[in-house]
């Protein structure tokens, strides 16, 4: 009797992946991250950023374990094409103006109809710029922090020029290094699932991404066996675990957590910068904040401290 080949998806799956969804115009967010749900047979999904329902793009799905990530996807600056119209006659040299007051640290209170609380906040606003102008008709190219609000920032650049605008279109292109050009449809998804179900898991492989993608984006520390162990079972990084450090990193930046072979055990934040990191005398130089790994793999490799009223236990023979 052969044995059945182990199946490479739901491996993946186990593992933690995510998804990149050319989501359309029409449905929310939520319910494309619903429908790709039950495409992959899956119990839980979520995104990371939401598209209203008439706008396009990039949409994130994690699955599994890759939804621990959304703290780290959410990080990633956002870049849009968006279709703005303006309200009345503008000179070029004051749009010129305008658009380079809105570059950097803006203010903004998130619109009426938004999912989140209507306080005002900073983002900063990348990249933007003037793609094409046809009179009242503008083309933007805009690069911005997560949890900008593009059609708010048509408003206030309306506002700012004295005659008042809205958004007519707007699609999301990318969200930090992945952008439209890996995305596909939810169609796609759906064919790639039906040929796993005919015996070829190929395509659908293909399409669900393995979530190192992720946090290779960021800064790691490389964690000695006994750190990883501690990790493993919900401790922060002291300095002593520390094996090596890939590459820097600013006080208060995300950072993956990484066994000498090459697993990522946790995410956390760092209390201090990289260059300070292995030199820290006491307390954690990391905050762990989501574990990957199963404890149970971890075993304990630090011993429990003996009560008051526990005997010492004899020493072992030789």
């Amino acid at each position: 009797m052969t044995a059945t080949a182990p199946d490479p998806v739901a491996a993946r799956l186990e593992e933690g992946a995510f998804l990149l969804i050319d989501k359309p115009r029409g449905p929310s967010s939520h319910q494309v991250t619903a429908w790709a749900r039950d495409l992959l047979g899956v119990t839980v999904a979520g995104h990371a950023g939401t598209l209203d329902p008439n706008v396009s793009g990039l949409l994130w799905i994690g699955v599994g374990p890759a939804l621990k990530l959304l703290p780290l996807v959410l990080e990633f600056p956002k870049r849009y094409i968006a279709s703005a119209v303006l309200h009345g006659e503008v000179a070029d040299r004051d749009l010129a103006r305008v658009i380079a007051e809105f570059t950097g640290p803006i203010y903004q209170t998130p619109p009426v109809r938004s999912a989140v609380k209507r306080e005002r906040r900073v983002r900063t606003v990348h990249r933007f710029r003037l793609l094409e102008r046809d009179g009242s008709h503008l083309l933007w190219d805009v690069v911005a922090d997560s949890g900008t609000y593009i059609r708010t920032l048509a408003v206030d650049v309306g506002e700012a020029l004295g005659v008042g605008a809205h958004m007519e279109e707007l699609r999301r292109v990318s969200t930090g290094p992945f952008d439209e050009h890996g995305a596909v449809p939810l169609t796609a998804l759906a064919d790639a699932v039906a040929t796993r179900a005919a015996g070829d898991p190929g395509p659908l492989l293909a399409l669900v991404h393995p979530i190192a993608e992720v946090w290779r984006e960021f800064p790691s520390i490389v964690v000695k066996d006994g750190a990883a162990s501690a990790l493993a079972h919900g401790a922060g990084l002291a300095s002593g675990g520390i094996l090596s450090i890939p590459r820097p990193f600013a006080e208060g930046a995300h950072v993956a957590l990484v066994s000498s072979t090459g697993e990522l055990v946790a995410t956390g934040r760092a209390r201090h910068d990289s260059r300070a990191a292995t030199s820290v005398p006491h307390g954690w130089v990391v905050d762990a904040t989501r574990v990957f790994v199963d404890p149970e793999r971890f075993p304990p490799l630090w011993k429990r401290p003996r009560g008051p009223t526990e005997p010492t236990p004899p020493a072992s023979g030789g």
